[in-house]
């Protein structure tokens, strides 16, 4: 398992480059971690694919296209699933604002593909080589999950699944659960249960990407163009956690982006994960057992600690290489 390591990282030119699909529903963290994917040469990025959840699927798409426009970036872009496998869609207003992005309004971009996500996923994994595609998850996983359970040889094709899902203590959506687990844990099931090598970042990760504003002042003084600019823009209108204290708020997605990116940055050990699926208010919470007391085989890689300086060095240096 990937872990801490005093090695230096290796130059860009050395890193292999990774085939990515990567499933989305921007939502303010989303649209960084797609500027970093679209600005590490590590990502191959085959694919994005939108569902909805930190807003509407008409709402997430139309960010997307946006990010991926502002970027001049060439990726297929696939709208999906406007709700859960089972209920109804709930959107993150209060975090994300009405439009989710935080009311910093980007020009239009591209338009998207006109296709189903679920589709697109299977065409991308069927021309694959066995091993060869990682899935990024950052939004709730129906994408990815009606994808591989309706053609679930397609999962050899899969070299891992990286998702930024789940706690291990409190939740930040109902008191047991995190948002994109709790929006469709049916989901996050299918995946656990795909046979597929999964790396979950959790809240506990992400509390550690902690926006503050001598931070955003600092990436603000790396340079850069538009893309920069509006990565600062948007993290300076997202309000403060209260879970933080009230000193920040945590950038959720783009940890995911960087594990594939820098591993280095990351502590990681091996666990069992599962996901309550039942009705009631325990529902979306990721049992997460680290220790093996449960006595369940390690099913995920936890990312567990995050050297977080290096984590905001990288976004800065990364996203001032954007338009």
């Amino acid at each position: 398992m990937p872990g801490t390591t005093a090695l230096q990282p290796l130059p860009d030119s050395m890193r292999a480059r990774r085939a990515v699909i990567l499933d989305c529903d921007p939502g303010t963290d989303d649209a960084i971690a797609l500027w970093l994917a679209m600005a590490s040469p590590e990502v191959d990025l085959r694919l994005i694919t939108v569902s909805g959840g930190n807003a509407g699927l008409g709402r997430t798409v139309d960010n997307a296209c946006a990010v991926v426009g502002l970027a001049g970036a060439v990726v297929p872009l696939v709208p999906g699933a406007e709700r859960p496998l089972l209920g109804g869609f709930r959107g993150d207003g209060a975090v994300h604002g009405a439009d989710g992005l935080a009311g910093i309004g980007l020009p239009p971009g591209p338009p998207p593909v006109r296709a189903v996500a679920a589709d697109a996923i299977r065409a991308v994994l069927r021309e694959a080589r066995p091993g060869s595609v990682t899935l990024v998850g950052i939004a709730p996983v129906t994408n990815l999950a009606l994808a591989l359970a309706t053609e679930p040889a397609l999962a050899d094709r899969v070299a891992a699944a990286v998702l930024m899902a789940g706690a291990w203590g409190e939740g930040n959506w109902t008191p047991s659960a995190e948002f994109n687990a709790a929006s469709d844990p049916e989901a996050l099931a299918i995946l656990l249960a795909a046979g597929i090598p999964v790396t979950l970042v959790t809240l506990e990760l992400t509390a550690q990407a902690l926006v503050t504003p001598a931070r955003i002042a600092a990436l603000r003084a790396a340079g850069g163009g538009a893309c920069l600019r509006a990565a600062c823009d948007i993290m300076a209108a997202v309000p403060p956690s209260r879970r933080m204290g009230g000193e920040g708020h945590p950038l959720h997605d783009p940890c995911a982006v960087a594990w594939l990116v820098r591993p280095e940055l990351f502590h990681a050990a091996p666990a069992h994960a599962s996901v309550d699926t039942g009705p009631g208010p325990a529902r979306g919470r990721t049992h997460i057992d680290r220790w093996g007391r449960g006595g369940g085989a390690p099913n995920v890689t936890l990312a567990e600690a995050l050297d977080a300086d290096g984590f905001f060095a990288l976004l800065g240096e990364r996203l001032a290489r954007l338009p």
